[in-house]
């Protein structure tokens, strides 16, 4: 009975957000499902065993942690949006800033490409039972090789099509797994079984090291940031909270459910949800890998094209196309050889958290230089709190494992 719930929930959900007229036509769901796409990307896949890990029975609380904080850091980025974009163009250094952040989010995207990639490789194997760190370098290699090769040679525009199926079927899979997990948990509630798992929930400085190296599970949001040639300031301010407060929901129900299923051995497997998840229902483990690896193959995609816009914008349009994919692909195929898939985790959570610090950075400028601003004084206080926090994040962020 289970089994079938789930695949019809899939289903359903899924068919609507791919083939609704209504959402298709609408400005505002785009301008949500971009960044909710990417925080509910890879980071749903991975959070769980991970904080299970670390954390044991106290991951609702962590996870809830890094989302207040990942908020905090949106509220920086939509004041960005609001009160820098309009004077970007000027000289200053604010300006000068927000030029450093951009060459930071290169380098961010360059390795959050390897780890999704790396990410579907691991799923791959995991689905044939094959634990061969070569054969995964291999795969990802390939996979590199077929994206920048198609950057190269007509652009990637021809794969973005790819990206709204993988979206709507990770996103119908997300709801699928929350009402089984809902129903896996009320029957053990109705049956007297329901407790919560006898695991270490001590978190050392070691492990609280390990958590500021999960900032990579909630990122995504700063997409609303660069969708300015597709909707308005205002539209992406309010889409992009919305979207941080969907995920937020989604995230923490999600880890309080799984909960009761955590056990000892869980952290350093990044594909743990497939077998943590299959008490619940035989169907899963097949549909979750499906997802797993449509969705990390899609936002490889938009990481590698994102990229290479990046470096067009940098190097101010002077560097061929074709030649920021081959950087893109070098770059790349080199992280891929000199890391592994827990390891990337780390890189990218601290790349990703340099980037947040320079534009908390630009925020304290702007509303250091700018008087009028409502609330000045707290927010100079937030901003400035907030760049403490992410170069903690930077500096002492490591791989769980």
């Amino acid at each position: 009975m289970i089994n079938a719930t789930i695949i019809i929930t899939a289903a359903l959900l899924g068919a609507y957000l791919a083939f609704s007229r209504r959402l298709s036509q609408s400005s505002s769901w785009q301008a949500i499902v971009t960044p909710l796409a990417s925080i509910m990307g890879s980071g749903f896949l991975v959070s769980a065993p991970l904080l299970a890990g670390v954390v044991g029975n106290l991951a609702v609380i962590c996870m809830a942690v890094l989302l207040v904080l990942a908020f905090a850091i949106g509220e920086a980025i939509r004041f960005n949006i609001k009160h820098f974009e309009p004077i970007e163009n000027e000289q200053g250094l604010a300006q000068t800033i927000a030029f450093l952040s951009r060459i930071v989010l290169a380098a961010a995207y360059f390795i959050s490409v390897t780890y999704y990639l790396q990410l579907l490789a691991a799923f791959v194997l995991n689905a044939f039972h094959i634990d061969n760190q070569l054969v995964a370098h291999c795969i990802t290699t390939a996979l590199l090789v077929i994206i920048s090769g198609i950057g190269m040679w007509k652009g990637l525009e021809m794969l973005e099509g790819v990206e709204k199926y993988a979206v709507a079927m990770n996103l119908g899979m997300i709801g699928a797994l929350l009402v089984a997990l809902g129903i896996y948990n009320a029957n053990l509630l109705i049956g007297g079984q329901w407790k919560l798992p006898d695991i270490s929930s001590v978190i050392d400085l070691k492990d609280a090291r390990v958590l500021l190296g999960l900032l990579i599970v909630v990122q995504g949001f700063e997409t609303s940031r660069y969708m300015g040639n597709e909707h308005p300031a205002e539209q992406r301010i309010s889409t992009m909270r919305t979207a941080q407060l969907i995920a937020a929901m989604i995230y923490v129900v999600f880890i309080g459910l799984t909960t009761v299923l955590f056990h000892e051995g869980l952290g350093s497997d990044v594909t743990a949800i497939i077998a943590m998840t299959a008490p619940v229902a035989t169907i899963l483990p097949i549909l979750l890998s499906a997802a797993a690896i449509g969705s990390q193959f899609s936002a490889s995609v938009a990481d590698t094209e994102g990229c290479g816009g990046l470096v067009g914008v940098i190097t101010h349009h002077k560097l061929p196309t074709r030649f920021s994919y081959l950087l893109i692909l070098l770059v790349t195929v080199f992280i891929t050889w000199e890391t592994n898939v827990n390891e990337i985790i780390a890189y990218a959570s601290r790349a990703f958290a340099l980037y947040y610090m320079l534009q908390c950075a630009v925020a304290l400028v702007i509303v250091w230089q700018v008087t009028s601003i409502p609330k000045r004084v707290a927010r100079i206080f937030m901003f400035s709190m907030l760049s403490a926090v992410c170069l903690l994040v930077f500096a002492l962020g490591i791989p769980s494992g």
